[in-house]
């Protein structure tokens, strides 16, 4: 260790200054190559320590999974392997699928894994030879979409097979750089932010006209120099009242805010809120432009990020129940208490805090007769003891009380279905409510009830059970089809859908980590089996031995992240906006915004507070025809929203 610091570096390299004759030069390269024996040394003891916690957990895996009676994705794979590929089960399955299989169609096969591959390739393989023999094959896929490889998918196995069907079955290759989806200005910027940085990229041509509405513009924001200082965090603050206020979280608020103005301003010339898609690499801007839309009261759908568990009404409810099932936890009977279907404020929450013994008074010095000191009990003695409770605790005792003997003779489903009539919880929610969120507000208690039917059959014999399947398995809320309300989508999400107009959220933000690989994995397309398979400690420091398989991997993750980017351009049909919040980066970090906001034109927003539209040519203004009548005065009496018209009616 002496000698090595004397001559190298922290980072492993030879320090400058200390001369350059030939014998120290041997002396450094004698002492790296015996420094990089011994980091090798390092990785195959700790891959062998790995290797066997590994086994241990997979056999473990495997006995859990059978004595349950459970199956995975992986076991999937490999059951279908092993039918299509072992001589003594292959000829019987292939007898089977000769008899019932004329044309297989495969779509998105770049997305397509090596395993996957294997499997098929027994089959099909059978076949070669034959002219085709009988059976005719299409393989339909597009390698610049593939964004899967978090699950392993190899857009190489699209050229493997595209080879194999024109060697093997005598097949053709067919290729399409022709859209009917996108306007020819979107396709303009595709072309030119593809063409220089995708190896093998061809430009892509459309049917359709000009537009001179459409296009890439760019809404940009306060460079990070300019930004407000920083709240001194040594400062005092309310913090029930005033959360902390963090510079990041602040420009990305901005951002999101500035994105709600002008998807408002879209809606002003005449667009759907449904013609809207809002994209981001991950979930977490999303959920701030939800903020942001929920506050301009512009309708909006997180259809990925919609698990029952994880929405606000569905949480209360279960709040409720786990209170009805373990009358033990405060916590979940307060949260029930302040939802809308008991409406409860914070000095009834504190009556009852302090009846149950719980609460702790600021200032308070000797026991006094008004907040007397006694040894806690539950919430639930507290409330039903509580004397001269106000009108709201008063109303939940009552269902409370009549609710807390239901469940023991009810199922879940019962129980559920008198909270929601007996509770009023409807018109309660919707009171409570925006008119933008009643829809999902009904759609998020019809799901929690078809839940307790649904999961593990109804069975349920106790509401603790149900409450227990609800939190570790929530099933997701199923989005109406006609809803007519802004798409918040990562851009993996968002694959084979499109829009009218797509804003790319937080396009300046870093690509994935570099640190993120633990496990390095070789598998040549054309091998049954990876040829091999690596523990890393870290991925910036690897063993030599893997230095040119990591090398790869970071290729093929940098291909990743155009295709991502090229998925993203190719969702909208019309007009591509690209946002974002201004970062500090190191010059060399290539970001979606660097790529796209020099092709782009400026988006000019209306200074805040003014319904203005966007300063660019309207997107959705036809005027009338002669012959056309002009509308018919609205008439007084009806309701300007039609959804809340028909929930009126559904509720009386």
């Amino acid at each position: 260790p002496g000698l090595w610091a004397a001559l190298f570096t922290k980072t492993g390299t030879a320090k400058k200054g200390l001369g350059d004759s030939p014998a120290q030069g041997e002396a450094c390269a004698a002492l790296e190559a015996i420094a990089a024996d011994v980091a090798q040394h390092e990785a195959a003891v700790e891959h062998g320590r790995m290797a066997q916690l590994a086994e241990v957990l997979v056999a473990e895996f495997e006995a859990l999974k059978r004595e349950r009676g459970l199956v995975d994705m992986n076991d999937l794979e490999r059951g279908a392997l092993a039918l299509l590929s072992r001589p003594e089960l292959a000829g019987w399955v292939q007898q089977k699928l000769d008899a019932r299989v004329r044309h297989l169609l495969i779509d998105e096969f770049q997305d397509t894994s090596p395993l996957q591959w294997q499997a098929l390739h027994g089959w099909l393989s059978a076949y070669t030879g034959a002219g085709g023999g009988t059976i005719s094959v299409f393989i339909v896929g597009d390698p610049k979409q593939s964004i899967y490889r978090f699950r392993r998918a190899e857009p190489r196995v699209f050229a493997a097979a595209g080879e194999f069907v024109r060697q093997g079955l005598a097949g053709v290759s067919l290729a399409c750089d022709h859209t009917r989806r996108n306007a020819p200005e979107v396709l303009a910027a595709v072309n030119a932010v593809f063409q220089p940085a995708m190896a093998g990229f061809r430009a892509h041509t459309t049917e359709q006209g000009a537009d001179a509405s459409a296009g890439l513009f760019a809404l940009d924001g306060e460079a990070v120099a300019t930004e407000t200082a920083s709240v001194d965090p040594d400062r005092w603050r309310p913090s029930l009242t005033q959360p902390r206020v963090e510079a990041e979280v602040a420009r990305r608020a901005a951002e999101c805010e500035r994105v709600a103005r002008a998807i408002r301003a879209l809606l002003a010339e005449g667009l759907r809120p449904k013609d809207i898609y809002v994209l981001a690499r991950k979930r977490e801007p999303l959920r701030q432009m939800a903020q942001a839309l929920l506050a301009a009261g512009i309708p909006h759908l997180a259809p990925e990020d919609n698990r029952l568990a994880e929405l606000p009404d569905a949480q209360d409810l279960i709040a409720l129940l786990d209170a009805l099932a373990s009358p033990g936890h405060a916590l979940s009977l307060a949260r029930a208490l302040r939802s809308p279907l008991f409406g409860v404020d914070e000095a009834d929450l504190l009556q009852l805090a302090n009846a149950a013994g719980t609460a702790t008074w600021l200032g308070a010095g000797q026991a006094d007769e008004l907040h007397e000191r006694r040894e806690p009990r539950s919430w639930w003695d507290a409330l039903a003891d509580l004397p001269q409770p106000s009108p709201a605790l008063a109303r939940a005792r009552r269902l409370l009380l009549d609710w807390r003997s239901a469940a023991t003779r009810c199922t879940p489903h019962e129980l559920l279905d008198r909270i929601v009539h007996e509770g009023e919880l409807l018109p309660r929610l919707l009171a409570a409510a925006p008119p933008s969120e009643a829809p999902q507000r009904l759609r998020t208690v019809n799901a929690l009830l078809q839940a307790s039917l649904a999961l593990d059959g109804g069975r349920f014999a106790e509401l603790y059970g149900f409450v227990r399947a609800l939190k570790s398995r929530s099933p997701k809320l199923p989005p109406a089809p006609a809803d007519d309300a802004v798409q918040l989508l990562t851009v993996h999400g968002a694959k084979g859908l499109e829009a009218e107009v797509v804003v790319l959220l937080d396009a300046d933000a870093a690509g994935p980590r570099a640190e993120t690989l633990s496990l390095a994995c070789d598998w040549p397309v054309e091998s049954p089996a990876p040829s091999r398979l690596a523990f890393l400690v870290s991925e910036r420091r690897p063993p030599p031995a893997l230095v040119p398989l990591i090398e790869a991997e970071r290729a093929l993750r940098e291909r990743e992240e155009l295709n991502a980017l090229y998925v993203a351009m190719t969702r909208a049909r019309r007009r591509l906006i690209v946002s974002r919040t201004p970062a500090r980066r190191s010059a060399q970090d290539i970001s979606w915004w660097a790529r796209l906001a020099p092709l782009a034109l400026p988006l000019v927003l209306a200074e805040a507070g003014h319904a203005a539209p966007l300063q660019l040519p309207s997107l959705c203004h036809w005027p009338l025809p002669l012959w056309q009548p002009p509308p018919a005065p609205e008439r007084s009496g009806e309701a300007r929203d039609a959804a809340n018209a028909n929930l009126g009616e559904a509720l009386h």
